[in-house]
């Protein structure tokens, strides 16, 4: 049997895909920019909604679907290496709204994504603590997309909660199925792009800005720049900027999402770039759907004990302080 899942926060879908592709039936999803509302509905059959996730009546409102699971990606701009890593300034408080959301419906799953730097931040602790008192068992990770499927060295947290059963219940299913080697923009692509080195806009000009479609991409983020003029070559770039060498396109960066090429994207470019940069690459959300389904299957099969009550002794620091992919 599927598991009823809702998407909090879902974007342009990449959540929702990636987890209907691993055998869940996700029967609604929620987001406030109309943008990615657009595109969303353009792209899955189930509805989605634009309320406030901060209401009673949206509580109610996702209680009355029944869900088995809750997922969401609370946005990140606070957290994120991008931004100004702020957490007063607002987005973060999505994060405990997310914790309330679950820790009010009691969904015997949940499943919350977000920026590696989140695991340093107080708003994850009190989140946590709320999921902890709501009667959740929480395994932790921080999973590297490039061994996950996705051709991207992209780095992200992932949370997931089950009621009355121990923490850490799945780290073991995270482990042994990563890759042994990272994939490539090549090992997923071919030669597809048209080009062997790529422009990607550097932070600072310390960085490089020339990579070859023969390693992992850097992460895509929501703003994609033309190579800008009197570009000095960096010591990292693998070729001169005059080698046939231009920025992806706003449709290849989302192949680089691992969005499949059927998936449809309208908009301005502006919109389409920061929500193709903010979504959760499709394969990784299917590596950590599958996951979960391989752990079901091995509770019926007898192959997990089940634990009837919670570990005593939680340790927040201990569980955020976790094991690193690479």
């Amino acid at each position: 049997m599927k598991l009823d899942v809702v998407d909090l926060f879902s974007g342009c879908g990449g959540l929702s895909l990636g987890f209907q592709d691993a055998g869940f039936n996700i029967k609604h999803a929620f987001d406030n920019w109309k943008p990615a509302i657009d595109v969303y509905k353009d792209n899955f059959n189930h509805p989605i909604s634009d309320i406030d996730l901060g209401s009673k009546e949206s509580i109610k409102f996702i209680s009355s679907l029944e869900p088995n699971m809750i997922i969401g990606g609370p946005p990140c701009q606070d957290f994120s290496s991008a931004g100004k890593r702020d957490e007063t300034r607002g987005k973060a408080d999505l994060t405990i709204k997310y914790a309330n959301i679950v820790s009010s419906i009691k969904p015997e799953w949940f499943m919350m994504e977000n920026v590696e730097r989140i695991k340093k931040s107080r708003i994850l602790k009190d989140a946590i603590d709320i999921l902890k008192k709501a009667g959740y068992g929480i395994s932790i990770d921080v999973l590297d997309a490039s061994y996950c499927g996705v051709p991207q060295a992209r780095k992200r947290f992932f949370m997931i909660g089950r009621l009355n059963s121990k923490d850490d219940f799945l780290n073991a299913y995270f482990s042994k199925n990563l890759s042994n080697k990272r994939m490539t923009i090549h090992d997923y692509l071919g030669d597809s792009l048209g080009v062997e080195h790529y422009y990607r806009h550097p932070r600072s000009y310390m960085r490089r800005g020339v990579f070859s479609i023969h390693e992992p991409s850097p992460t895509v983020r929501g703003v994609n720049r033309p190579i800008p003029k009197g570009y000095q070559t960096h010591s990292g770039d693998p070729v001169d900027i005059e080698n046939n060498v231009r920025p992806l396109t706003t449709i290849e960066r989302s192949y680089i999402q691992t969005f499949p090429k059927s998936f449809k994207f309208e908009g301005t470019k502006t919109n389409l770039e920061q929500m193709i940069g903010n979504a959760v690459p499709v394969k990784l959300a299917e590596y950590v759907g599958r996951c979960i389904m391989e752990y079901l299957s091995d509770l019926d099969k007898g192959k997990v004990r089940q634990i009837g009550q919670m570990t005593l002794g939680f340790d927040v620091n201990k569980q955020i302080a976790v094991n690193q992919h690479y």
